[in-house]
């Protein structure tokens, strides 16, 4: 009797060729009866996390809006990612918003200004 964790002297180290894989049908014809058709999922492209916070941000801090949506811009140029058109919404609007800001405290310097010239006050 021989012992079954003992190599046999006779067989070879090669480990056996996997099996081979299935046949695919050629392309156009309909596989045959019984069988799965191998349709590949379609692929994805990713979308530029930076696009996304560009827009995001866009409507709190446009300043971040502003940042991420360059940085994004550049990164979507090199990678070939998805997500152009958010960090150009997110541009504009940062831009808008941040012109918009500066109006505005321009605006409350203003009124500050002519308020204490003209000796108003709340006594």
């Amino acid at each position: 009797m021989t012992d079954p964790n003992t190599p046999d002297p006779n067989a070879s180290n090669v480990p056996p060729p996997p099996p081979a894989p299935p046949a695919q049908p050629a392309y156009g014809s309909s596989p045959s009866y019984g069988s799965n058709p191998s349709y590949g999922a379609p692929a994805t492209q990713k979308t530029n996390v930076l696009a996304i916070v560009s827009l995001v941000s866009a409507f709190f801090i446009s300043l971040v809006a502003i940042i991420t949506g360059h940085i994004a811009l550049s990164q979507i140029k090199k990678t070939g990612e998805q997500g152009r058109g958010l960090a150009i919404a997110g541009l504009i609007i940062g831009y808008v918003g941040l012109l918009a800001s500066i109006i505005a405290l321009i605006f409350v310097f203003v009124v500050a200004g002519a308020a204490y010239n003209s000796g108003v006050t709340s006594y």
